[in-house]
């Protein structure tokens, strides 16, 4: 059940109007983790279990493939953590500094994931350049067995962490990091059973180097997606034109809406401000509704800041159009 609420109050000759929308589904109670960080939580303690595995696995088998998934485990569990602490201080409530609260740090976080796996990448391809050029000796059988026990590990995790919400960008940096374990523990399973079939030393270094290449679009696609949350991108789907047109036929006591900021602050948290110039004689109260409305049902935007322009927008220049 949602409620929304909007108040106006004269600014420089002419009204600012906001309209919040509050979820009140949402649980404020700090003490307790949300079925999302249980979640988190969970797959933190199953990935940094099978991390020390891997690690020990791999040292002794001699295997890079598992050495390469140990390390990306490693910085996955440290991933995982900074999404449970940054899920949990989202849940804080704005104060006099942070007006919009800490939601932000989600998509911080996703971020900060993607840069991680750009580092991996590297050292992984390192390693395995260097093991190309210098073959090493593999216990293809001890290697096989972790690597089977680190995939159905992972796909256990990942199944924990499976159904995020679309923004999400904190669930969804966990998610890569897992599903980058999933395929290193793949990669590991095909080359154990190269080595130890076909005698192929060479395919632990190759199949690790391949999935460092898919590990690395991954990550370029959610650095692209957080940083453009962060430089307060339009969301994903949407157009401030659409926006707007939409807008202006959503009470016939509009004449324009210009000046459409529409951005996203958090996972699923979108914000707008606008200008709404009204037909002379008109009250703004039909029209705040009505755009808080279709911005709330056809965009998802929860946050809404309307400006109320007393006949041509005063802000020239500033992304306003005038009208005789």
């Amino acid at each position: 059940m949602s409620t929304a609420h909007a108040h106006t109050h004269d600014h420089h000759g002419h009204d600012h109007v906001h309209g919040h929308a509050h979820g009140h589904e949402h649980s404020h109670d700090h003490g307790d983790f949300t079925g999302r960080e249980r979640k988190l939580i969970f797959a933190f303690v199953l990935t940094t279990a099978m991390m020390l595995v891997e690690a020990v696995g791999g040292f002794w088998s001699g295997s890079l493939a598992l050495v390469a998934d140990a390390g990306h485990m490693l910085i996955d569990a440290l991933a995982l953590l900074l999404a449970v602490m940054s899920a949990w201080f989202a849940r804080r409530p704005a104060d006099a500094r942070r007006s919009y609260g800490y939601g932000r740090l989600e998509v911080l976080a996703g971020f900060v994931n993607a840069l991680t796996q750009f580092a991996l990448v590297a050292f992984i391809a390192f390693e395995a350049v260097d093991r190309l050029f210098h073959p090493a000796e593999i216990l293809s059988g001890m290697m096989l067995v972790v690597a089977v026990v680190g995939l159905l590990v992972n796909l256990l995790v990942l199944r924990t962490l499976h159904g995020h919400a679309h923004d999400d960008v904190n669930l969804a940096g966990a998610t890569l990091h897992v599903l980058g374990d999933l395929l290193g523990s793949v990669a590991a399973v095909v080359a154990a059973l190269l080595v130890r079939w076909k005698g192929w030393n060479w395919a632990d270094p190759v199949l690790s180097l391949l999935v460092s290449l898919l590990i690395l679009n991954s990550a370029w696609r959610l650095l692209r997606r957080s940083a453009h949350i962060l430089l307060e991108g339009v969301p994903e789907g949407m157009d401030t034109r659409d926006v707007a047109a939409a807008l202006r036929h959503a009470d016939p006591s509009i004449r324009d809406i210009h000046h459409v900021h529409v951005w996203q602050l958090a996972s699923g948290s979108r914000m707008a401000t606008l200008h709404a110039e009204l037909h002379e004689g008109q009250g703004s109260g039909a029209a705040i509704a009505a755009i808080n409305r279709v911005l709330a049902e056809r965009f998802g935007v929860q946050h809404v800041t309307v400006q109320i322009d007393p006949g041509n927008c005063p802000d020239q220049g500033l992304g306003c159009a005038g009208h005789d």
